[in-house]
C-alpha cells in the first residue's frame, strides 16, 4: 500500500518564496487573519489529516466502491466517519463568509486543503469537494433567502452539494437538454428529468444534498438561451432549518466505473422534485459558470494530484528496487544489483514526474493568488487584469494539467515494471482515477476550443497579451541575469513564437473555421508548456538566489535548477511538434469522407 506524505515543502516553496503569500495576504483587505503563524497551523494540520485519517481509505474506497439500495448508497468503511471529522474540524468552512459561518481565509488556502485531500484519496475528497462549486454559486447568485436556508448548511459541512447537468443525450452540448421545470402558484418550480454523470450525488455522509440543477421553463427559448438554474434539495428543508421531508428526488443507479470507486457516480431521477429558481430566468449558464470555472480549476488541481502520487510512489520504488548494473559500473557493489534510480531513463521519468508535479503546483497557485485578487481586492483595475488572466489560464489549468497528470501516472506504473499492474502497490489505481480528470467539466477539446477560439480569437488575442506581457517583462528583467543565461532566451523566443503562431491560426480560420479545431489541442499543449517554461524560469530564478546567500537547504534548491533543466532540454521541445501540427492545417484532418473512416 503507498504512503502518502504531504509536499509541504514544495508548498512553502511556491506559496512563500516564489509568489510572496504573506505579503499577497497582508495587501488583501479583511485578510488579516491569515497571518504566517495561522496559515502554518492549517498547513500542519491539514497534512496531519490527509496522512493519517483519508489516505488509507484510498485503496479501501477503490476496493469496496460504494452500495446502492432503494434506500440510498453507502459509502466504503472509514467514509463516514472520515467526514464527521473534517466537519467537527471546522475544514469545510475555511474560506467563506463570516456571515454565512465560514473563518473568511483566501480562498487560495483553500486549495491548499484541496491539494493535500486530492492526493491523499481522490474519492472521498470529491464529496466535500463538490459542495465548494455549489456555495461559490449560492454566494454569487442566491437571494438572502437562499444563503441562508443552504449556504449556512453547506458552509457548516452539514449538508453537501453537487452539479447536475448532463443527460443522457447530452454532455457538453447544454443546448439539447431536456429536463424540466413548471412553476408552481407558490413560486415554487416541479423539476422532472434524469441526469447521469453526477458526482456524490447520493451518499450517507451528510444529512442533506443540495442538487444544482439546469433545467427548462416551459416558454423557454430554444438551445442555451433557454436554460435555467434551480436549487433541488435532496430533503425539503424545515423552518428551523433541519433537513425534512424527503423530495421526488432518487438516485436510479451507480455507474460502474474505471476508476474513483470511492466516489458515488450516479443517475439522479427527478420526479417532479420541488425546486427554486436561483438567479434570473433563462440565464442558467451564464449563473453555472460560477460552479464550473471553481470545478475546473479544482479537476485541475486532479492533474497535480496524481503527478505527486505518481511521484512519490515511483521515486521510493526507485531507490529500493534491485536490479542490473549501472551502464558506468557498480554503484550498490555490495548487493546483488543497482537501485534502479542509477539507470537513465528510469531517471527521465522520474524527472518528468517531478517536472509537471511542481511545475503545476506552481501554476495553480499562481491562478489561486489572482484568484484572490479577483475576489479581495480594492483595487478595480487590478480585479480586471486579474480576473482576465485568470479566464486565460482557467481551460489551460484544466486540460494541461490534466494531461500531464495522467501521463506521469502511467509513467508512475512504467517505473515499477511489472509490479506497477499489480493493485497492491497503488499504481494502477491512481492511473485509473486519473483518467476520468481528461474528460469531465470539459474534455481536452472542449477546452481547447474554449482557450484558442472563445479566450483569444475572439478577443482579437487580448487574453493572449495580458499573459504574454507578463512573460515579456520577466524576460526583459533578467536579460542579463547570467543565473538565468540558459533559460531567458528560450522563454523569449517561445513567447514571440506564441503570438505568431497565434496570428497564423486567425488568419487560417478567416478563410476556413475548421482551422481553429484543428489547431486547437495542439494550440492548448504549446500554451501550457510555455506556461510552465515561465513559471520554472522563475522557480530557478529563487532557487540560485537562496543557493547564493548560502542556503542551509542546498540540496532542495539545487533540485529546483536540475529539474528545470531537464524541463527546458527533454520536455519544452515538445513545443516544436505542437507547432508543425498546428502550422500543417486542418486539410489532412478534413479530408477523408465520412464512408472512408470504415
Amino acid at each position: 500500500m503507498p504512503e502518502y506524505k504531504a509536499p509541504l515543502r514544495d508548498i512553502r516553496f511556491v506559496r512563500d518564496e516564489l509568489f510572496g503569500y504573506q505579503e499577497h495576504y497582508a495587501s488583501l483587505p479583511g485578510m488579516d487573519e491569515a497571518t504566517p503563524d495561522m496559515v502554518d497551523a492549517i498547513l500542519e494540520e491539514g497534512a496531519k489529516f490527509c496522512e493519517q485519517v483519508i489516505a488509507p481509505l484510498n485503496q479501501v474506497g477503490d476496493r469496496e466502491g460504494c452500495t446502492w439500495s432503494e434506500e440510498g448508497v453507502t459509502t466504503p468503511n472509514g467514509f463516514k466517519e472520515a467526514y464527521q471529522q473534517f466537519v467537527e474540524g471546522g475544514w469545510p468552512s475555511l474560506a467563506h463568509e463570516p456571515e454565512f459561518g465560514g473563518q473568511g481565509l483566501p480562498e487560495s488556502l483553500n486549495l491548499v486543503m484541496s491539494e493535500l485531500i486530492g492526493e491523499a484519496n481522490w474519492s472521498w475528497g470529491m464529496y466535500p469537494g463538490l459542495s465548494h462549486g455549489a456555495m461559490n454559486t449560492l454566494h454569487a447568485h442566491g437571494t438572502p433567502e437562499q444563503q441562508q436556508t443552504y449556504l449556512t448548511k453547506l458552509v457548516s459541512g452539514e449538508w453537501t452539494g453537487t452539479m447536475c447537468l448532463t443527460e443522457p443525450h447530452c454532455g457538453t452540448d447544454l443546448g439539447m437538454l431536456r429536463t424540466k421545470a413548471e412553476p408552481q402558484a407558490d413560486g415554487t418550480y416541479k423539476v422532472t428529468g434524469t441526469k447521469i454523470f453526477i458526482s456524490a450525488g447520493e451518499h450517507d455522509m451528510a444529512d442533506n444534498i443540495v442538487h444544482i440543477v439546469l433545467a427548462r421553463l416551459p416558454d423557454a427559448p430554444q438551445g442555451t438561451k433557454g436554460i435555467s438554474l434551480f436549487i433541488v434539495p435532496k430533503c425539503l428543508p424545515n423552518d428551523d432549518g433541519s433537513a425534512g421531508e424527503r423530495n421526488a428526488v432518487s438516485c436510479g443507479s451507480l455507474e460502474h466505473k474505471m476508476g474513483i470507486h470511492g466516489n458515488s457516480t450516479c443517475v439522479m431521477n427527478f420526479d417532479g422534485a420541488t425546486g427554486y429558481l436561483i438567479g434570473p430566468p433563462n440565464k442558467g449558464l451564464n449563473c453555472m459558470f460560477t460552479f464550473m470555472n471553481t470545478a475546473r480549476i479544482g479537476t485541475g488541481l486532479q492533474g497535480l494530484a496524481h503527478a505527486e502520487i505518481a511521484y512519490q510512489g515511483a521515486l521510493r520504488y526507485a531507490r529500493e528496487r534491485l536490479q542490473m548494473r549501472s551502464l558506468t559500473g557498480p554503484k550498490n557493489p555490495d548487493g546483488p544489483a543497482d537501485p534502479i534510480i542509477v539507470h537513465p531513463d528510469v531517471r527521465r521519468m522520474l524527472l518528468t514526474m517531478k517536472a509537471f508535479a511542481e511545475g503545476n503546483r506552481a501554476l495553480l497557485f499562481y491562478a489561486g493568488k489572482h484568484a484572490d485578487i479577483v475576489q479581495h481586492s480594492a483595487d478595480e483595475e487590478e480585479r480586471k487584469a486579474s480576473d482576465a488572466l485568470l479566464g486565460f489560464l482557467t481551460p489551460i489549468v484544466k486540460a494541461f494539467m490534466t494531461e500531464t497528470g495522467f501521463e506521469a501516472a502511467n509513467l508512475g506504473v512504467q517505473c515499477y515494471g511489472g509490479h506497477g499492474f499489480i493493485s497492491e502497490w497503488g499504481m494502477e489505481q491512481n492511473v485509473r482515477d486519473s483518467r476520468i480528470s481528461l474528460l469531465y467539466e470539459g474534455t481536452t477539446g472542449i477546452q481547447a476550443l474554449d482557450l484558442l477560439g472563445r479566450k483569444v480569437l475572439m478577443t482579437q488575442g487580448e487574453s493572449l497579451k495580458g499573459f504574454t506581457k507578463v512573460v515579456h517583462k520577466f524576460c526583459q528583467k533578467h536579460v542579463d541575469d547570467e543565473a538565468l543565461k540558459d533559460y531567458i532566451p528560450k522563454l523569449s523566443a517561445l513567447n514571440k513564437e506564441w503570438g505568431e503562431l497565434t496570428v497564423k491560426v486567425g488568419m487560417k480560420a478567416m478563410k476556413n473555421r475548421e482551422e481553429v479545431g484543428s489547431a486547437a489541442v495542439d494550440y492548448l499543449m504549446y500554451s501550457g508548456y510555455v506556461v510552465l517554461a515561465y513559471l520554472w524560469a522563475d522557480m530557478v530564478r529563487v532557487a540560485k538566489d537562496k543557493l547564493a546567500e548560502g542556503s542551509t537547504e542546498e540540496g532542495f534548491y539545487t533540485s529546483k535548477v536540475q529539474t528545470a533543466d531537464f524541463y527546458f532540454q527533454k520536455i519544452l521541445p515538445r513545443t516544436q511538434t505542437h507547432k508543425a501540427c498546428i502550422e500543417a492545417g486542418a486539410e489532412s484532418v478534413m479530408a477523408m469522407s465520412e464512408a472512408h473512416f470504415g
